[in-house]
């Protein structure tokens, strides 16, 4: 915590498109450092705060974000979180829900604002839509009820105009600055003239818990989408591989999976051999209910185990974590169906 009456930020660059430059020569993006950020925007300094910040050297691409950099950032807010009142993550679009998802499990405990933000256009751009979810970002992180305590003590995803809870967002759009979207859980707040928390979703806060940071993640899992056509060989070789600890299924409607024999007969045999199939639905909002038609009953007599609401970011990094964990297939099993950070309805 800062020394000074003042609310303490930590900032932490890892790259992405609000940290890259045109290369006036070649035309192409590139990525500079966390000074020039701050020089695109001045009025950072205008907030009465404390801000610090950490940036990644090199920075990286989004899409080359793995298990060993969630892990670093977990690092980074464990010994720091006395300090700072309040931390934004600058992230690539790309993997921003996994990310957010992945430390929504990695920081058990967490009682302080960790958001994640970003932008589709370069901070640097005419139009760059970096700037608003900047400076909205730290706001939030800074913010504080009339106790003292944090108003968003939990990992955030900022994005146009929305705050949304980490582990139940997905990237929606390529193109569009309204880039996220919350399909399974209402916002958290909305940012206009004001910003306006939707205090009854947020994660309550409890002075008495302890944050606990946990760095490994086993990712020796796969996501797995039904289509129409699907064949038997690829399927069942990828069943049998010895590698493979856990499948996110990805299924039809509520969760439903055609009745083939074979289908149904390599699920079984899988969960016989210890493998944990989480059944998550295709569908942008909803929820697996595989009792309620026959093609989803199917699958719990197979051992496959409901993944409720979960998006697939929340999904995969939360199989990863337990998986990292060193917890037993069966307790694994439980705790797939059970909300442990807010990521799943149930």
């Amino acid at each position: 915590m800062s020394t000074s009456t003042q609310a303490s930020v930590l900032l932490i660059y890892t790259g992405g498109t609000i940290g890259m430059i045109q290369n006036p020569d070649t035309g192409a993006l590139e990525s500079f450092n966390f000074d020039h950020l701050l020089r695109h925007v001045p009025e950072i300094r205008q907030f009465n705060l404390d801000i610090f910040s950490y940036a990644f050297n090199p920075p990286i691409d989004s899409s080359d974000m793995s298990p060993s950099f969630w892990a670093e950032l977990v690092g980074i807010i464990y010994s720091n979180y006395e300090r700072y009142d309040g931390f934004v993550i600058l992230h690539g679009t790309d993997t921003m829900a996994f990310t957010a998802s992945a430390l929504s499990f990695m920081l058990e405990g967490l009682m302080k604002p960790v958001i994640l933000t970003g932008s589709q256009l370069p901070i640097g751009a005419l139009r760059t839509d970096g700037k608003e979810n900047l400076l909205t970002a730290i706001e939030i992180a800074a913010a504080k009820n009339p106790d003292g305590t944090p108003v968003v003590p939990e990992v955030c995803v900022f994005f146009h105009e929305k705050l949304m809870r980490g582990n139940r967002t997905t990237k929606i759009s390529a193109e569009n600055f309204d880039a996220f979207e919350s399909n399974n859980y209402p916002l958290l707040a909305h940012s206009g003239i004001e910003i306006q928390y939707h205090r009854h979703f947020i994660k309550p806060y409890n002075p008495d818990i302890e944050l606990v940071p946990h760095y490994k993640m086993d990712s020796n899992i796969l996501i797995f989408s039904l289509f129409p056509g699907i064949q038997p060989g690829i399927v069942e070789q990828v069943l049998r591989s010895p590698e493979l600890k856990g499948i996110i299924f990805r299924t039809f409607g509520s969760g439903n999976a055609p009745r083939f024999p074979w289908l149904t007969e390599a699920l079984t045999e899988a969960t016989k051999r210890g493998k944990i199939i989480v059944n998550i639905t295709q569908c942008s909002t909803g929820s697996v209910k595989m009792r309620m038609y026959e093609t989803g009953r199917q699958l719990l007599e197979a051992g496959i185990i409901s993944g409720h609401d979960s998006t697939v970011e929340a999904a995969v990094t939360k199989l990863m974590y337990l998986l990292g964990q060193g917890f037993s297939a069966d307790t694994i099993r439980a705790k797939m169906k059970e909300s442990i950070a807010g990521e799943i309805s149930v």
